[in-house]
């Protein structure tokens, strides 16, 4: 059986990521009224929309910068990358049911759970594509010690317990991994030369 090209592949994560976006903006409801008052209502379901945006662009960013490391692509990568993108495809759903909730603590509190599901997955299709590497594995080396990818998972665990003990702190936790993610993390880029 002839391997799928890393260009393909990431070709069709591009799409479902695309595809993620779209649905979750079409989420977003149209104000009944001009004023600023009519805005008001709607603010829980764009923060949340504004969250979810940044997330799903770090994963796009990371997932970029990661499959160039692929030398090739095993049916190991292709399964935890169908993994990563089932996760990533139910931040519209959780998003949207976190925002028009106004972050109650159930809504958030499986908002978090999808949040780490997506970290788990990345690390598993991370060291898929470590394994179909070998010894030398580019990305191995690239990564290193990997503290936002061990800090991340500890944060949104924290931040789903926090949604039913102290829930606007659930949502700083899942801000703060944003933010940790946000600041430029060149490693794996300067990896590919």
């Amino acid at each position: 059986m002839a391997e799928i090209g890393k260009n393909r592949l990431e070709a069709f994560s591009d799409g479902v990521i695309a595809i993620i976006i779209t649905i979750m903006v079409l989420e977003l409801k149209v104000p009944h009224g001009d004023s600023i008052e009519a805005l008001k209502p709607l603010l829980p379901a764009f923060l949340s929309y504004v969250l979810s945006f940044v997330y799903v662009g770090i994963y796009w960013n990371n997932h970029h910068h990661m499959l160039h490391t692929a030398g090739r692509v095993t049916g190991g990568v292709l399964w935890a990358n169908l993994h990563l993108l089932f996760w990533l495809s139910l931040f519209p759903f959780v998003t949207g049911w976190m925002g028009e909730n106004h972050f109650a603590v159930l809504p958030s509190a499986f908002y978090g759970i999808v949040l780490l599901a997506a970290a788990i997955a990345y690390v598993i299709l991370q060291n898929a594509i470590i394994r179909a590497q070998g010894e030398g594995s580019v990305l191995k080396a690239a990564i290193g010690g990997d503290w936002k990818g061990k800090i991340s998972p500890v944060l949104y665990a924290a931040g789903i317990i926090a949604s039913f003990l102290v829930p606007w702190l659930a949502q700083i936790l899942y801000v703060a991994v944003a933010l940790i993610w946000l600041v430029p993390d060149r490693r794996i880029e300067r990896s590919n030369g």
